[in-house]
Formats: C-alpha cells, sequence, structure tokens
C-alpha cells in the first residue's frame, strides 16, 4: 500500500538557553505510515510521542533527517500550507485551537479560509459535527460546554478540513472512562466510514488495543519497537520492564501463563482471552 508518512532518520533538539544543555527529544526514528492506517504512538511523558506528532504537521522542522507528508517535504517552506491541509493536528488542550464564540463558527473557520464556496462549507460543519456527536450543539457557545465537548468540537474543526491525516495529541485526556470511549466510538467510526489515516498519541494501552492497526512505542527519544498490537503485546514482559504497561487483558494472559495455563500471554482483547480458554476448556489447542 501507499505510505502517506515517510519518517526518515528524524532527530531534533529543543534549543535552550546558553546556561543549559540542549534537549534530544528525538534520536534517529524511522516510521513509516500507510495511507488508510490507524497508528498508535505511545510512551511516557518526555519520550517524544509530541513531538513526533508535531513534525508530521510541521508545526516542528527536524534538526537531522526527513519527515515527507504525502510525497512533500516538512523542511520546503513553499509546500508548508499543503502539508497542513494534508495532516490536520488536534492537541490535548481544546482551548487552543477553540477560536469563535459559537460552536459551528470555530468549525467553519478553517474551510472558510481555505477559501471554499458556502454551500461547502455549510455540508463540511454538519458532517464533522455529526461525526463527534455535536450536531446539537451547533448553536452553543464553546466556553459552557464541558471539556469532552470542547475537545469534540476541536476534533470537527479539523475534520471539517477534511484532511487526509488526523493527527491526535492525547484526545482523551482529562476525560473519564465514559468519556474517553465515547469519543473513542466517534474516532472509530470516521476512520471505518471515511477510510482516512488516523494518528493517535496516547498513553492507555487498554484504548489503543482495541483501535489500532500498527503501535510505535518510544521510550528516551528512540524508538523502543514497532508493529502490529499482537507483535508489540507478545513483548509484554519488555514493556512492562521498560516502565510501560500493557492492556488488563494481557496482565490476565501473562499471570495465567505464569501459573501453567497453556494460553498465549499476547492477547490483547476480552473476545480472543475468551476463545482461547473455550478451547482449553474443550480440550483444543488455541484461538
Amino acid at each position: 500500500m501507499e505510505q502517506i508518512i515517510q519518517v526518515k532518520d528524524l532527530s531534533f533538539e529543543y534549543t535552550n538557553r546558553e546556561d543549559q544543555p540542549d534537549l534530544l527529544a528525538l534520536d534517529g526514528v524511522n516510521l513509516e505510515i500507510e495511507r488508510g492506517s490507524f497508528v498508535a504512538v505511545l510512551g511516557h511523558n518526555g519520550s517524544g510521542k509530541s513531538t513526533l506528532a508535531k513534525h508530521i504537521n510541521a508545526i516542528l522542522l527536524p534538526t537531522r533527517g526527513q519527515v515527507q507528508v504525502a510525497g512533500m517535504d516538512t523542511r520546503e517552506e513553499d509546500k508548508l500550507f499543503d502539508i497542513r491541509e494534508k495532516a490536520g493536528m488536534v492537541f490535548q488542550n481544546p482551548d487552543n485551537q477553540i477560536v469563535a464564540t459559537v460552536v459551528e463558527e470555530d468549525v467553519a473557520f478553517a474551510p472558510e479560509n481555505l477559501g471554499l464556496p458556502s454551500q461547502e462549507i455549510r455540508r463540511r460543519v454538519d458532517e464533522a459535527l455529526k461525526a463527534v456527536g455535536m450536531e446539537n450543539f451547533k448553536r452553543s457557545a464553546p466556553h459552557m460546554l464541558s471539556g469532552g465537548q470542547k475537545q469534540r468540537v476541536a476534533i470537527a474543526g479539523v475534520l471539517a478540513m477534511e484532511p487526509e491525516v488526523l493527527v491526535l495529541d492525547e484526545p482523551t485526556a482529562g476525560l473519564d472512562p465514559a468519556g474517553r470511549e465515547n469519543l473513542m466510538a466517534n474516532i472509530r467510526d470516521y476512520h471505518r466510514n471515511k477510510g482516512k489515516t488516523i494518528i493517535l498519541v496516547s498513553h492507555s494501552m487498554d484504548e489503543i488495543a482495541r483501535n489500532v492497526d500498527r503501535i510505535l512505542v518510544l521510550k528516551n527519544a528512540h524508538v523502543l519497537m514497532q508493529g502490529t498490537p499482537a507483535e508489540v503485546f507478545a513483548r509484554g514482559e519488555e514493556l512492562l520492564s521498560a516502565g510501560l504497561d500493557v492492556p488488563q487483558i494481557t496482565r490476565i494472559a501473562m499471570e495465567l501463563k505464569r501459573r501453567g495455563v497453556d494460553i498465549d500471554p499476547a492477547v490483547y482483547t476480552v473476545e480472543a482471552l475468551e476463545r482461547q480458554l473455550l478451547a482449553l476448556r474443550k480440550g483444543g489447542a488455541g484461538c
């Protein structure tokens, strides 16, 4: 399949004051993302995951190496507008992205700046609000909304641009469990219906496990591992020893394996664990 994002030997340093050393946030990162895939970037605070996300939207530019979005090099100044039209980014704090005093006007802000006809803007605003479950709040004031509702509006504002790549930097941070699941369901539906590329920056293993095609794990500015969820969670002990987590289901499977149960310790969904346990009960060999 076509690679819509290509990251080659990417390194980035934050420049500090003269009396402090520069901070190396990314060191030799390589990554390819297929068009239409759902990819998670995982790691501790300070691992470099948000820094990587900002490179895909060309908010940051490489100190060394290269980032290409739909074949365009982010270092080319004349491509900056096109890159940000292709790769839309939603930040952790929605208040940093909401610019209008009415929800539908905020969502319309980017399409209007693209110079689109009014009918097309109306269509995009309505579709974006529906995609995030906020169609009944289009005339509301953003400052009167809850944190989760503001985050949905911020996402809708990016969706209205109809980007090829949607970059979500910790979109569920600060939400309660029900709010997180609801928002992730909206994102899953959008991915399924539109077939766009989704890049999700997160620290929640359970949130990632149920949704994504591939996982990139960062630790101390380096790539620790990458692969499908099954490939990554098969290295559960390595993740735990690195101070990271695994999904709760994987923890259960790992503990069962330690206690002598013949089970794959890399399972990460309730359904997969249930299949394996039923197969064992029936005398089968696995799922």
